[in-house]
């Protein structure tokens, strides 16, 4: 199978030929270039051969076609700031006062260098892959999204105290994080991770959620011109997992401090799980560990289908050695195909 049917029939609640794996390289690619973190981002050239040659090293089963959070902080004239030996982050929020909400107006990704950037890189891995592999592309949820542009203390109070313009900001929000979300459907990407960890439980409660984040998706996601992922970096979702499913995305990744196969008999046949492998900790991990723990999560999940093994943050820090992405590659390929016969009917090994 190529990477696309392998996915296409995980995603299809069958059991492709080996388990799916999608590791989560932003960074990886300026290091095989040789170029720092700010250099490799500045040309959309640099980033589309960064992503196919660490997807070709490591026979991932996508090429990501995300470059960084703050990109969106940076189509809207917001402050980058980068890092040699980590990801670009945003800097100082641009919502200082309660007035500039209505004063917002999204920006035109047409118009916007940045974003016309990141969609140049995915055209060029679309040219390149074709439909051999599908490219994954990101959005920030609206929702989440406000957090970086008045930050998180802010954000909680126009939820609790100005209703209407949190409404406003939310209605600005969804029209870009649409607009942009199927520009890089039409770039080329196969779907679109919607990266919403404000509405995870680990940062606001269930009842907040449901008339917060939760309606934001309802509207959102149905917008969306293809698949989509609901990924909440590293951020529970498991008490709030049947509102998620409501929302019609197609795959939900799960964070490494929950039962995946909870989740994953929760979401059978309704939505495909992605996770969990815990890509902080595995900077320090051996080989044996890699191995260990594909092993782990392939028998909590992979059985009938429905499963793309992956981080849990959607990121891999640069730190992970070359040594422990191979392994885990290896342990794929070794203990992920199908039939997973050496798992005991009890689902242990």
């Amino acid at each position: 199978m190529t990477s696309m049917q392998r996915v296409l029939t995980a995603l299809g609640h069958k059991e492709p030929d080996r388990v799916p794996f999608f590791l989560s390289f932003t960074m990886h690619g300026a290091k095989e270039l040789g170029l720092s973190v700010r250099e490799y981002f500045s040309r959309a050239e640099n980033v589309a051969e960064g992503q196919l040659r660490v997807s070709r090293k490591f026979s991932n089963d996508c090429v990501n076609g995300y470059f960084y959070a703050p990109i969106e902080i940076e189509a809207w004239g917001g402050e980058v700031v980068f890092r040699d030996d980590g990801p670009p982050n945003s800097g100082e929020p641009f919502i200082k006062k309660h007035e500039d909400i209505l004063r917002l107006t999204p920006p035109d990704v047409r118009q916007s260098k940045c974003l016309l950037k990141a969609l140049d890189a995915q055209r060029i891995m679309k040219e390149k892959v074709g439909d051999d592999i599908p490219i994954v592309g990101a959005v920030i949820s609206p929702f989440s999204f406000a957090i970086m542009q008045m930050g998180f203390d802010k954000h909680i109070e126009l939820i609790y105290e100005h209703e209407g313009l949190f409404e406003h900001l939310m209605s600005v929000n969804e029209e870009f994080c649409v607009q942009w979300a199927n520009a890089q459907i039409d770039a080329g990407c196969s779907a679109i991770a919607y990266v919403d960890p404000m509405s995870s439980p680990t940062l606001i409660d269930k009842d907040l959620y449901i008339r917060t984040g939760h309606r934001i998706a309802q509207r959102t996601l149905p917008r969306i011109k293809g698949s989509t992922a609901t990924h909440f970096a590293a951020g529970r979702c498991y008490p709030i997992l049947e509102y998620i499913l409501q929302t019609g995305t197609s795959a939900i990744a799960v964070s490494v401090l929950e039962n995946l196969q909870a989740i994953k008999n929760v979401c059978k046949g309704r939505a495909t799980v992605i996770g969990n492998l815990n890509g902080i900790e595995m900077r320090r991990w051996s080989q044996a560990d890699a191995t260990r723990l594909v092993k782990e999560a392939i028998a909590k999940a992979g059985k009938g289908g429905g499963f793309i093994l992956s981080d849990n943050h959607g990121e891999i820090p640069l730190q992970v050695p070359d040594d422990v992405l191979y392994a885990i590659a290896d342990a794929v390929k070794e203990w992920g195909r199908y039939p997973l016969e050496w798992l005991q009917d009890d689902g242990s090994n």
